[in-house]
């Protein structure tokens, strides 16, 4: 089995609706959202906390495990097209 690994740039609710799509394909064995391991950076009383510079889309891991190459090449072409629809972005990536 093949796990195609990338990450969404845009809200919760677009990377739901990412995930549904992803779901609904044949060949498709599971999607997982993946906890965020990376530490970040964020200082609660620094003077830029929460200035609207700092304020964006969330970054969402996810994992699709696929039954073969071409499949995996299916998820890559679906996700990039919902994330174009949904104003949202994909990052595909070989590991987290």
């Amino acid at each position: 089995m093949l796990c195609v690994r990338f990450r969404v740039i845009g809200s919760e609710t677009d990377t739901t609706e990412l995930i549904t799509a992803l779901h609904g394909m044949p060949g498709v064995e599971h999607v997982e959202e993946v906890a965020d391991l990376m530490e970040h950076m964020d200082d609660a009383d620094s003077s830029s906390a929460g200035l609207t510079d700092d304020i964006g889309p969330g970054v969402h891991a996810l994992e699709v495990e696929v039954s073969d190459h071409i499949r995996a090449e299916l998820v890559r072409q679906l996700a990039a097209s919902v994330a174009e629809k949904l104003d949202a972005s994909v990052e595909f990536v070989d590991e987290f």
